[in-house]
């Protein structure tokens, strides 16, 4: 390879990182739990306005590109992306006060009637097509 092609390469790959700096050594995690059916609206509603100081959290604690999914009977897949694992997320995240806050105020919602980051459960990446 010329120094020409290496430094184009060298180039693209600092573009990719830039325009997508999550990409790199993230460690990609699924997990799900359950919330009660007769709340899903209530539950669905409380996401569409979750509390600033609960995202900056998130993002603080290298929460990235965070999604929930929702089943009708309750059932909820979670996404993210993060730099270690779902426990050292979660652990990150139980410092913060809000987090606290957040998860009281959304315990109810769950079958457990529990807080809802305590009743994660981690799936199993098997496959995944970049």
């Amino acid at each position: 390879m010329s120094l020409r092609q290496s430094a184009i390469k060298l180039l693209i790959a600092e573009v990719t990182v830039q325009l997508n700096p999550g990409s790199i050594g993230m460690k990609r995690v699924g997990f799900q739990f359950k919330v009660r059916q007769d709340r899903l609206a209530e539950y669905r509603e409380h996401h569409k306005h979750v509390w600033p100081e609960m995202l900056d959290a998130l993002r603080e604690t290298g929460w990235h590109n965070y999604t929930l999914f929702m089943r009708e009977d309750g059932l909820i897949f979670g996404y993210f992306e993060t730099e270690e694992s779902l426990a050292a997320a979660q652990a990150k995240m139980a410092a913060k006060e809000i987090n606290t806050r957040w998860q009281e105020f959304m315990s109810p919602f769950t079958d457990a009637n529990a807080r809802p980051d305590e009743s994660f459960v981690e799936l199993e990446e098997y496959f995944h097509l970049d």
